[in-house]
């Protein structure tokens, strides 16, 4: 099974601050995706890792919630509140049963060998 990443949890007071007032709109949308959807994807438009992701989950039958922040050219600030809200610093960032497992590699990897998807697959 693959490695769960820990959402950033030990912030100090003024990390908390500052992420609590900054795109907090963006924060919320991302929580309430994951706490209702069991697969969510967070990614932007033109990022490669994100649409080979985004493919893999659907061919494999993967049910998932995909939210689009941006491309390269807009949206960054929203971005990286999300990085901050996570700490994890790539797109996509793929989250199972409320648990951040990674981006690309770590989401194709879990597809291939692991059982974290196993029950989500849909019989095809």
């Amino acid at each position: 099974m693959a490695t769960n990443r820990k959402i950033l949890t030990k912030k100090t007071e003024n990390v908390s601050s500052f992420i609590d007032n900054y795109h907090s709109d963006v924060i919320n949308e991302v929580e309430e995706s994951i706490t209702n959807n069991r697969v969510v994807v967070v990614g932007m438009a033109y990022n490669p890792h994100v649409s080979k992701v985004n493919k893999v989950l659907g061919e494999n039958g993967v049910q998932f919630k995909y939210l689009e922040y941006g491309s390269y050219f807009s949206m960054w600030s929203q971005r990286l509140s999300i990085k901050m809200f996570t700490g994890f610093p790539t797109y996509p960032q793929v989250f199972v049963d409320g648990a951040l497992i990674g981006g690309c590699d770590d989401t194709i990897k879990e597809l291939n060998e692991g059982t974290l998807f196993n029950g989500l697959k849909k019989n095809k």
